[in-house]
C-alpha cells in the first residue's frame, strides 16, 4: 500500500502537538507534509475538507483527560474518504486517560480509518519556572521516538495489502468518556506595568478570546480555554493565570506529576 503524501492535521496552541507530528510526519518519509492547522479562530466558517489519498496525522492535545471540544468541532469539518490516519494526543505528563480512544472515534466518525496511535508528553500548560512539569517537552528523546514510529508506520502500510487487511489498533480508555469538569469564568490577566500591547497574546489565543485595545487588553473568561498559549506568546511575561483553582492544580501537577512519563505507541 502506497501512502507517499502525510498530511498533519493538529489543533496546538503551544506548539507541541504539532512539533510532535513534525517528527512523525518526517519518519513517514515525508519532510514537508501538507498542514491543515486547526488551531487559530474562525476555522470553523472555513470550507469543510476531505482528503482522499495519503496518509493523515492527525494531534491534538489532552484537557482533562479528553479531547478539547473546540478540537472536536474544528476535526469535524474534515472528511477522510478511507484514508488511513496516525492518531497523536499530547498530554502534560498527568495522565491520557480517555483522550485517545475519543480522537479514534472522532476519525472514524469522519471516514478515516485508524492504523496506528501514540500518546506524547508535552509541558503542561499550567506549568511555571517555578512549578515545573514536563518541562521543555516534547525534547528530542521524544522527537527521535516520533520519527521512529513514523518509519514502523511507513513499514506497516507498505507490507499491508489493503487497509481492511490492517489490525485495528486498542487505544486505552473508557465509554462513557471521563466527565468533562465545569470551569469558572477565569482568565490569564495583565500586569498593565509590563504590558506593551503588542499584541502578541491576541494572535495566539485559538478562540479570540483576547481585545487588545488602545489603553488594556481585555479577556473574555467565557471564552478562554486554559491553554495558556498567551502566557508562552507574550515577550514581556506580562500575562499569568493565577486565580483559583489554578494555582492549587499547579501544585499538585508540580509536586505529583513531575516524574518523567515516556511515549505510548499503538499498532506499530
Amino acid at each position: 500500500m502506497q501512502t507517499k503524501r502525510a498530511t498533519t492535521i493538529f489543533f496546538s496552541p503551544t506548539g507541541t502537538t504539532r512539533k510532535v507530528l513534525s517528527a512523525l510526519a518526517s519518519g513517514l518519509g515525508d519532510d514537508r507534509p501538507e498542514v491543515i492547522d486547526l488551531t487559530a479562530p474562525g476555522v470553523e466558517q472555513a470550507p469543510s475538507l476531505t482528503l482522499d489519498k495519503g496518509i493523515a496525522v492527525i494531534g491534538v492535545p489532552v484537557y482533562g483527560g479528553r479531547v478539547p471540544p473546540v478540537a472536536k468541532k474544528r476535526l469535524e469539518r474534515l472528511r477522510g474518504d478511507g484514508v488511513p490516519a496516525v492518531l497523536v494526543a499530547v498530554y502534560g505528563n498527568r495522565a491520557i486517560d480517555d483522550a485517545l480512544l475519543e480522537l479514534s472515534d472522532i476519525a472514524r466518525a469522519q471516514g478515516f480509518i485508524p492504523a496506528a496511535g501514540a500518546s506524547f508528553i508535552g509541558e503542561h500548560s499550567f506549568a511555571t519556572p517555578e512549578t515545573p512539569v514536563a518541562a521543555g517537552r516534547p525534547d528530542d528523546q521524544d522527537v527521535e521516538i516520533a520519527r521512529d514510529f513514523g518509519r514502523r508506520i511507513r513499514s506497516k502500510l507498505e507490507q499491508a495489502q489493503t487497509l481492511e487487511g490492517l489490525e485495528a489498533p486498542e487505544f486505552p480508555g473508557n465509554r462513557p468518556y471521563r466527565e468533562r469538569k465545569g470551569s469558572p469564568n477565569i482568565a490569564p490577566v495583565t500586569d498593565a506595568a509590563l504590558c506593551v500591547r503588542c499584541g502578541s497574546c491576541a494572535e495566539a489565543c485559538p478562540v479570540g478570546a483576547i481585545e487588545v485595545r488602545e489603553t488594556e487588553v481585555v479577556t473574555d473568561p467565557t471564552l478562554c480555554i486554559w491553554c495558556c498559549a498567551c502566557t508562552r506568546a507574550c515577550p514581556e511575561q506580562a500575562r499569568s493565570l493565577t486565580q483559583e483553582p489554578v494555582p492549587q492544580s499547579r501544585k499538585w501537577l508540580w509536586e505529583n506529576c513531575s516524574a518523567r512519563q515516556e511515549p505510548t505507541l499503538f499498532g506499530a
